[in-house]
């Protein structure tokens, strides 16, 4: 990245997470660097994704904390909780870290550049009426909510549309079976709405351990959430009491709001790739290599576009690995042991193979499981407990996988997450001495396998 006959050495479009990172990398290493964003700064991590929504998250957990209280001594009254409150403190956070980001590329000497890009050729970008040359372009677009083409669809909202909502509706359909509806279901309901979960397959969470899948579900049961498994939707309709989403076996809910949580697409049209020819793939997602470059020499991409792992640290690592590969150390993201969390209530932490993973991949296996009662809920009395598993392999002993459903799920697995890419065995997690009393230890605490 030295040839001054271009206006930059590397030209991002798109400031999420993975865009920033590789843009910042860059320029600290000396080169000079562009990015292009047509929204706010930080993307939909920090707009309209995991921020905004683990602030609703810890706002929802107070209801239990007002509840579990009792238990402990503490006065019944529930203070009254405030919808409009909760959107304005979250809005004051949102543009204090768009403010964050903008400090972050400047003070690393990167070049801010307001507007839609589109490529005109392979280093050619166009941005309004000015236009750049390059040396490299880095597409890092992100993906967008996807909404099914039925009658009505229009009726419901998206999850950006979530956290600008005037009000907190009384009744909510959440349809869909991912991250994203679930942890919607449960935000929406701890703030005091009823919802129902509609997802068109008999279990959520498709591609998860089947036992956090059915802890998971049971528990949000527990919390009068209606879980609508197998319905497939058909349309939905005006009514005088709000919306109807109908199924084709008669199937109906009445809600204030539905909420399409059915994937995300990556953002991809009117960049100009197709006409570069750069390789395209379903939905439009960025065809790469193993070191992240497309189809056409020179134009790269990373994050969610590219349809490899839609996670934010995901995407950040991608972009550590593309500014070596661009500086002549050609690098590439591990993707083996990458641990994530569902912030659901309770919530989900996982890293590493399923259990059907492992065995689908010739390992002989061994499981672990323990389901007990938070420490917490003994004296609270709520009915809530806690799934841990460890997945390892008879032969050698390795952990495989590490599952857990509970409190804090995603803080436990991270460090658990640390374990397995040291590549630890059984015999370790037994030899480590358990902090107690805490839920962790339950991890190096287990000794018998549950039967085959």
């Amino acid at each position: 990245m030295a040839d001054h006959s271009f206006d930059y050495d590397l030209f991002v479009i798109g400031a999420g997470s993975g865009g920033v990172r590789a843009a910042r990398t860059a320029a600290a290493r000396g080169a000079r660097v562009a990015v292009a964003e047509a929204g706010r700064l930080g993307g939909t991590c920090v707009n309209v994704g995991c921020v905004p929504k683990k602030l609703m998250v810890y706002a929802a957990g107070f209801a239990d904390a007002f509840d579990d209280a009792r238990g402990f001594g503490w006065g019944s009254a529930r203070p009254a909780f405030s919808w409009a409150d909760l959107i304005a403190a979250k809005d004051v956070e949102i543009t204090r870290l768009n403010g964050v980001y903008q400090r972050l590329l400047g003070g690393s000497g990167v070049i801010i550049i307001e507007g839609r890009a589109h490529l005109a050729d392979a280093h050619t970008v166009v941005v309004g009426d000015a236009r750049f040359t390059t040396e490299t372009v880095l597409i890092a677009t992100g993906g967008r909510p996807f909404v099914p083409d039925v009658p009505g669809a229009r009726l419901g909202i998206v999850s950006d549309a979530v956290f600008s909502l005037p009000e907190l509706p009384p009744r909510v359909a959440v349809i869909g079976g991912g991250y994203i509806a679930v942890e919607f279901a449960g935000i929406m309901s701890g703030l005091g709405a009823e919802v129902s979960l509609i997802y068109r397959g008999p279990l959520f969470l498709r591609g998860f351990d089947n036992d956090i899948r059915a802890t998971l579900a049971g528990e949000m049961v527990k919390r009068g959430i209606d879980l609508r498994f197998n319905m497939e939707v058909d349309r939905l309709e005006r009514t005088s009491e709000g919306i109807r989403v109908c199924g084709p076996a008669g199937d109906e809910i009445e809600a204030d709001l539905v909420l399409w949580a059915t994937g995300r697409v990556p953002n991809t049209g009117d960049i100009g790739l197709e006409k570069l020819g750069v390789e395209l793939g379903e939905n439009g997602t960025v065809v790469v290599d193993e070191f992240s470059q497309t189809s056409v020499p020179g134009i790269y991409a990373i994050g969610d576009c590219t349809d490899r792992m839609a996670l934010t640290p995901v995407a950040i690592g991608e972009a550590m690995a593309l500014v070596e590969t661009i500086n002549g150390r050609p690098t590439a993201m591990d993707y083996s042991n990458v641990p994530t969390a569902v912030f659901s209530r309770p919530q989900v932490g996982t890293v590493g193979f399923t259990e059907d993973e492992a065995r689908a991949a010739g390992h002989e296996v061994v499981i672990f499981r323990a389901t007990f009662r938070p420490m917490l809920n003994t004296l609270s009395g709520r009915d809530e407990h806690t799934m841990m598993k460890l997945v390892v392999d008879e032969t050698d002993d390795r952990v495989l996988g590490v599952h857990m459903v509970g409190p804090d799920a995603g803080e436990i697995i991270q460090g658990f997450a640390v374990a397995l890419k040291c590549g630890a065995t059984k015999a370790r997690f037994d030899a480590t001495v358990g902090i107690h009393p805490t839920a962790a230890e339950e991890f190096v605490t287990m000794r018998e396998p549950v039967d085959d």
